[in-house]
């Protein structure tokens, strides 16, 4: 047998330089994703007011997230176990399955049948749901995962996420500025096929903004996990162990939750609150756009003041911003006079400016807490860490709007109503009191405060990749992987 060396290294694939091509292409992903996730505000809406569910809803909201238990860590621990070699890559294939189902994914959950038994409206619910968030978690998993792929760059990553923020605003402000004048009617009642169309046309553009991120998404960190014989097989529920010891992955999911119960909780009282009380449904998305102003004005920033300051020193000042906002909410004039809208939404602005700073850095945290999770138990579990982050954000949206419609049931906001057209019950909001309007009204002042206070605990309390940790973290992990390389032996090709 001869056998003949060859020492000489695989060409080196070249990439081109990170800029702005690479941020606008990964915020056209959460552009994407929030064609389809920015309508999950209108469903509580759509399912008293148009299926008459009532507080059902909260119960089976709450029924589905046992889908998002198994489904979102399931198909993380499927990405990261596929070793099949794509085109492109892993992720990208997946997001490019995902966006084809999201583009009918969003309306099975808009199915207008007012006029069904309640056990048909379960099925079409629950199987709607069901549809809906297996194809969002497909394409929304591995886009999480991506961030720590495009660049290794702690500046890059902080572009990298701002722009998931702009993306993410941008993607919530289109329907939040458009779909109040199509959805409603003149009574400020909500219109059930009109929602309907609204979630197809929202599956279409979501599906262009994947196809644009895919196309122009370069990967230059792709971790390729090496399996042998030796190498322990995956196992999920270790992966799920070592999450829990992330204390990183932990404070930044904690952060989130509380970011998402303030934002999908408050939007259902919200809704109600200018339909009632501000008695204007077609302002709302005006009002919570301008909210949005902040968040523009900080991005630009954010790459500069995280390597000045650090994400986690930003992130916390955001939330105690936040808390002031909140805190402002509580201020409720007599009578609703026109002073009080002007009060609402110069403490919305406060309490978003805090918010677009945690915001704009929040997913490059994720992005180093995946490293975290490499430097402490030294393996590379993106699609698990991201996909366990992933789930407890769903649980969160899940929690939010239902706990804040079981209190809304309790300070009035079911009034068995029935529908003169189809003879079934639902929610006319024509019929609530003004002392229920101000009672929702002080709703939404507290579950922003709550939302605010659990992103101070998880950056704060529980976080604990400071700007130095941080810089230690990333040195080690690159001396780590070096080694790692000069120690790999030479290829040898053997010829008999």
């Amino acid at each position: 047998m001869e056998q003949n060396l060859n020492t000489a290294p695989a060409p080196e694939k070249k990439h081109r330089k990170f800029g702005m091509r690479d941020c606008l292409a990964y915020a056209a992903g959460d552009l994407g994703c929030n064609m389809s996730f920015a309508l999950k505000g209108t469903m509580a809406l759509f399912w008293t007011q148009i299926m008459g569910m009532e507080l059902w809803y909260s119960l089976l909201l709450i029924i589905v997230q046992v889908w998002d238990a198994i489904n979102d860590p399931l198909i993380g621990s499927i990405v990261d176990a596929d070793q099949h070699k794509y085109k492109r890559n892993k992720f990208l294939q997946y997001i490019w399955v995902g966006s084809i189902g999201l583009i009918v994914g969003g309306a099975c959950c808009f199915l207008p049948f007012p006029g069904a038994p309640v056990w048909a409206k379960f099925i079409i619910f629950i199987a709607g749901y069901v549809i809906w968030d297996a194809f969002y978690t497909i394409a929304n998993v591995p886009y999480g995962s991506l961030l720590s792929l495009i660049s290794a760059d702690p500046a890059d990553r902080a572009s990298l996420s701002a722009w998931r923020s702009v993306g993410s605003m941008v993607g919530n402000m289109l329907p939040m500025v458009i779909l109040p004048f199509i959805i409603y009617n003149k009574d400020n009642t909500l219109n059930g096929m009109r929602v309907f169309i609204a979630a197809l046309l929202m599956g279409v553009l979501g599906f262009i903004c994947f196809q644009f991120m895919i196309k122009n998404t370069v990967i230059r960190e792709d971790v390729e996990v090496k399996t042998n014989e030796d190498q322990p097989k995956f196992n999920v529920f270790e992966a799920m162990k070592n999450f829990l010891h992330n204390r990183p992955a932990v404070g930044a999911t904690l952060a989130a939750m509380g970011m998402f119960i303030g934002m999908q909780g408050a939007a259902t009282a919200v809704s109600v609150v200018f339909q009632i009380y501000f008695k204007n449904s077609q302002i709302s998305g005006i009002v919570q756009m301008f909210a949005m102003i902040p968040i523009l004005v900080f991005t630009p920033l954010a790459r500069k003041m995280v390597v000045k300051y650090g994400k986690k020193e930003l992130a916390t000042v955001g939330a105690i911003v936040s808390i002031i906002g909140a805190l402002g909410l509580f201020i409720i004039t007599p009578q609703n006079t026109g002073l009080d809208l002007l009060i609402y939404i110069l403490c919305q602005l406060v309490y978003s400016l805090g918010l677009g700073i945690y915001s704009t850095v929040s997913w490059a945290m994720m992005g180093d807490a995946i490293d975290y999770n490499e430097w402490k138990t030294g393996k590379r579990e993106e699609g698990v860490v991201y996909s366990l982050h992933s789930f407890f954000r769903k649980l969160a949206q899940g929690i939010g709007p239902a706990v804040a419609l079981l209190i809304m049931g309790g300070l009035g906001y079911v009034n068995n109503a029935v529908d003169p057209v189809t003879n079934q019950p639902c929610i006319d909001v024509n019929l609530l009191s003004f002392d229920v309007a101000i009672s929702l009204r002080t709703l939404v002042a507290v579950l922003f405060l709550v939302s605010a206070v659990l992103q101070f605990i998880g950056l704060a309390l529980i976080y604990n990749l400071d700007k130095k940790t941080l810089g230690q973290m990333n040195e080690e992990l690159k001396l780590k992987r070096g080694e790692t390389a000069e120690e790999a032996p030479a290829a040898e090709v053997i010829a008999e």
